[in-house]
């Protein structure tokens, strides 16, 4: 009998390993997705800045340039 219970004690520690590894390479995907969308958002950003700015830009890039 307690071979019995020293296998199933040995069963469920194989499975909580198991099931600790699993979570942890899906929490690594998270983190993998998050940075993406940090990424992403940033980008928008700064596309968007660069659009309503272009022309101001363009003129300071254009002067500065004259002037040397």
């Amino acid at each position: 009998m307690e071979m019995l219970q020293n296998m199933i004690r040995r069963l469920a520690v194989m499975r909580l390993a198991a099931a600790s590894r699993l979570s942890l390479e899906r929490e690594e995907g998270q983190a993998l997705v998050e940075y993406g969308l940090i990424i992403a958002l940033i980008a928008a950003v700064v596309i968007g800045i660069v659009v309503i700015l272009g022309n101001d830009i363009k003129t300071a890039f254009t002067s500065v340039t004259n002037q040397l």
